[in-house]
């Protein structure tokens, strides 16, 4: 007997490691996740996600006590973008239309209600009653559970000087009473309120990317403006939950980055944590939704500084955190007395589990997995790099090696270059395309080029106007580090990349024809000319006033720096990707490159989803992206390296 049992045993082991060798499927990685946001209503008798069904971001109501809910769909194609509990048992909510895999549903400025057990839904405001411009979520009122803040906001005649916005205090029941309150200073702007309802900041950009922040006095008329905020880029966070002070994310020109809170009464300004190197990602919650207990950044890793390390909130996140070693663990919404919250546990092989927290219990109970069917254990992990570009800047990334390959040398790389490029950065988070190239035997090298978000506002500046010059450099300095470092095979790198990341493959392989096997350029630009117009980024003032802070308007400096004009320095392999209802970076962006190409005789891969938009969204589509781009650099740097 026991003979048998040993026998079966060392079966089911050997079972469980052919399963763990075999790559992870892509189909697997081309799923949508399953919750995407998750918060507890303010009494802890509901629970409100957004959870994926079939493709659609659909609104799911729980009831906590027997975890039965109803699913709220929205109309036509359209999908949830942002909901809020606007009091214990009413929830308000805004829809959108997916644009893409890269971008998020774009709202339709419709503000939906219903009750949390699915009764009551309402059109509160949008075009299907007549109503015109958009409207916005401002915030709820604790004390006043029948009324909230919103924002609603009106387009200039012309279309491109953006949309005015005035905030009300509107009446969820009886008609929906509607009550002034006061309209932003400028354009594009956002509200701010205390915990008492009161509207105290707008804040945004003008035309011309200046930072603009306003106060508005509790015993004062009209607007202020604050010229040190201004100064500094610092932009109104929210209020400590006694209004006594305010909390600024700050980003001063040569001072890094800092989050300082400000006295209305004193006037007086404190930084409350700072870094030389770093942005805050954000204030740190308790388990109320009111009260912040720190900031998080993420220097490599996630990370988090705590006001007050003696107080009951930070004392329970700490313990939390212990329990979780080595991933990240955050407060994401809680209620209102603080007895009950919901808490977040991801890392980079791990998409994330919502937990709830009972704090009288002490105990921790699993609520909804983001993607249960991805095993951490077959995932890559990111280690954070960091090293000095050829000007002396540091420049940090992440690697991923093939899991169970980590200490492995000279292995096929792809260099993964993120899109945005401004205020857009490479975390230490789960990102499907990274395993659908490090589980299948590639190394994958990211690197946040001078440019990207999250290293102050210098940082950033340090981009505009380096399409094609510093930028591109310190992504060719990353490659050459990881060669140097032993980390890569020189004869066996790729380069890929979406959007600006489409436009840095191609620009890499034309300006280092010798650095890279092949190249793949995904819903890329490739025509910066073209930029200016077409596209949906030049159809306002600001989007125009933005190509020319960061592309320039020198008509041959952008022809020199268009991968389109530079074919003749071209040696690598060439796969192109383009969505057909991409509206960000039309798909006349690609189709000209390949076109080019065709004139050329320059053999390469094509593939047009006439369905797709900013990237790829649909999960067949994304599953065939995969298998097709490692079936590409498979051809020409050779398999993938795994166990």
């Amino acid at each position: 007997m026991d003979l048998r049992r040993r026998i079966l045993a060392l079966l089911l082991l050997l079972c469980a490691t052919a399963l763990h060798a075999q790559p992870v499927p892509f189909a697997d990685l081309a799923r949508h996740v399953q919750y995407e946001s998750v918060k507890i209503s303010p009494d802890g008798q509901y629970l409100a996600a957004i959870a994926v069904v079939k493709g659609r971001s659909v609104l799911a109501l729980i009831h906590l006590a027997d975890m039965k809910g109803h699913v709220v769909q929205p109309r036509d194609k359209d999908e949830i973008v942002d909901f809020w509990w606007a009091s214990p048992k009413r929830v308000v909510y805004t829809v959108g239309i997916r644009m893409g895999g890269y971008d998020s549903p774009l709202a339709t400025g419709e503000l939906f209600g219903i009750n949390a057990d699915g009764g009551g839904p309402e059109l509160l405001y949008g075009y299907r009653n007549g109503s015109e411009g958009s409207a916005e979520f401002i915030t709820s009122l604790p004390d006043d559970p029948n009324h909230v803040l919103l924002s609603l906001s009106s387009w200039s005649a012309a279309g491109t000087e953006g949309a005015l916005s005035v905030a009300y205090s509107v009446g969820l029941r009886g008609g929906f009473t509607w009550h002034k309150i006061i309209a932003a200073p400028g354009r594009d702007m956002e509200f701010v309120a205390d915990h008492h309802g009161r509207i105290r900041f707008a804040y945004g950009e003008d035309v011309n990317g200046n930072a603009k922040v306003y106060l508005h006095p509790i015993d004062g008329e009209g607007w202020q403006e604050m010229a040190k905020a201004e100064a500094e880029r610092c932009i109104p966070w929210m209020f400590k939950s006694d209004d006594s002070v305010a909390y600024f994310n700050c980003t001063q020109a040569g001072a890094g980055s800092n989050v300082s809170s400000w006295d209305p009464v004193k006037d007086v300004w404190q930084t409350v944590w700072s870094n030389p190197k770093v942005e805050a990602d954000g204030l740190l919650y308790g388990m109320t939704d009111a009260e912040p207990i720190g900031v998080s950044f993420a220097q490599d890793r996630p990370a988090a500084v705590l006001f007050d390390g003696t107080s009951d909130d930070a004392k329970a996140l700490v313990l939390l955190m212990k329990q979780f070693p080595g991933e990240s663990v955050r407060f994401v919404s809680g209620t209102r007395d603080g007895s009950l919250a919901v808490v977040l546990v991801q890392a980079d092989a791990d998409p994330g589990t919502y937990y709830l927290y009972d704090r009288h219990a002490n105990k921790l109970t699993p609520l909804l997995a983001v993607a249960p069917w991805i095993d951490p254990q077959r995932m890559a992990r990111k280690q954070p790099f960091e090293f000095a570009a050829r000007d002396g800047m540091k420049i940090q990334g992440y690697i991923s090696f093939p899991p169970g390959r980590e200490n492995a040398r000279h292995l096929p790389m792809v260099v993964f270059v993120h899109g945005g490029p401004y205020g857009v950065r490479d975390d230490w988070d789960y990102d499907p395309y990274v395993q659908a190239f490090a589980t299948h035997g590639y190394t994958v090298l990211q690197v946040n080029y001078r440019g990207s978000g999250g290293y102050g506002y210098d940082f950033i500046r340090a981009g505009w106007g380096e399409w094609g010059g510093k930028m591109q450099d310190d992504v060719t300095d990353a490659t050459r580090w990881a060669i140097a470092q032993g980390t890569a095979d020189p004869q066996r790198i790729c380069i890929f990349g979406g959007s600006y990341g489409g436009y840095a493959a191609l620009e890499g392989a034309v300006k280092e024809p010798d650095l890279y096997k092949c190249a793949i350029g995904y819903v890329g630009v490739y025509d910066l000319a073209l930029m200016y117009r077409r596209g949906d980024i030049p159809q306002s003032t600001s989007g125009k006033n933005y190509l020319k802070r960061v592309l320039g308007t020198d008509p041959d400096a952008l022809g020199r720096r268009s991968p389109i004009n530079q074919l003749d320095r071209l040696k690598a392999k060439v796969m192109l990707v383009v969505g057909g209802k991409d509206s960000r970076v039309p798909p006349i962006q690609g189709s000209n490159l390949h076109m080019a190409l065709l004139k050329r005789n320059i053999a390469h891969e094509w593939m047009d989803k006439p369905n797709e938009a900013h990237g790829f969204y649909d999960e067949a589509n994304l599953t065939e992206l995969y298998t097709k781009m490692v079936q590409f650099i498979g051809t020409y740097i050779g398999p993938g390296v795994t166990k």
